[in-house]
């Protein structure tokens, strides 16, 4: 790991590395956040977590962002929240992109995308089986925090919250995800999972921002509503490859 590594002395002394990592962790399970609700999280002063977040960010660990509000924005300063970078994230994610990227790209160049897509979507139905069960023993109006449950055990730091202002509706959040930077390349990726998640709860989903283009989480939002029959989730998921065109069922 890049940032949780060899530490000086004097740093393993006082605890300074390890209360920077718990503030880094924090980050990434809970997404872009401000100081107060770090300050809260970890138990520190927010004088203490400024401090600490300065060194994070010198060492390229974090970074401040205006906060992004959904819906209609309030009157006032948007608060600044602190984020992952790319090299934060990377401290936390022992993949192998390169060699996942090389894959994919071998795959696209030697049988095309319509291969890609049904790699994608084989990816995601190769899961389908263990979700479907968690999803289908939780209440209806559970299945989105059911399903939150579900992907954070994957490593994926899934949350699920009421949308905001007038939207009727869930949004589920990945906070992390471990394949985001061959995603940035191969966005059929994410577009899998997309369909997947609509066919799990069975409704139309929509997709609102990806941590593979460079937001602070990959936020989806899950309309309110009755669970539909089988066949809708189908006409959903056949919908989907109709826009996509190309893409085989």
């Amino acid at each position: 790991m890049k940032y949780v590594g060899e530490a000086p002395a004097e740093e393993l002394a006082t605890g300074e590395r390890p209360t920077r990592n718990r503030i880094a962790r924090s980050i990434l399970d809970h997404g872009p956040s401000t100081v107060a609700d770090l300050a809260k999280r970890v138990g520190l002063t927010q004088a203490a977590v400024r401090r600490h977040l300065d060194t994070l960010m010198s060492d390229d660990v974090v970074e401040a962002r205006e906060q992004r509000v959904y819906g209609a924005r309030t009157r006032g300063r948007p608060a600044k929240v602190f984020a992952l970078t790319d090299c934060g994230r990377d401290a936390f994610d022992q993949s192998y992109d390169k060699l996942a990227a090389d894959a994919l790209r071998w795959i696209a160049e030697s049988a095309g995308d319509e291969a890609l897509v049904a790699f994608a979507r084989a990816r995601m139905a190769a899961q389908s089986e263990k979700y479907r069960a968690v999803i289908e023993s939780a209440d209806p109006k559970a299945r989105t925090e059911a399903l939150a449950k579900a992907l954070s055990a994957d490593g994926y730091a899934a949350t699920a919250r009421s949308a905001p202002g007038a939207q009727q509706g869930e949004q589920l959040c990945q906070h992390h995800c471990p394949v985001a930077h061959v995603a940035e390349q191969f966005p059929q990726l994410c577009e899998a999972e997309t369909e997947f998640f609509s066919s799990l709860l069975g409704t139309h989903v929509q997709r609102l921002a990806t941590l593979a283009h460079g937001d602070g989480v990959c936020t989806t939002f899950v309309p309110r509503s009755s669970p539909t029959a089988p066949q809708a989730s189908q006409t959903t998921h056949s919908a989907s490859a109709s826009t996509a065109g190309r893409n085989p069922a």
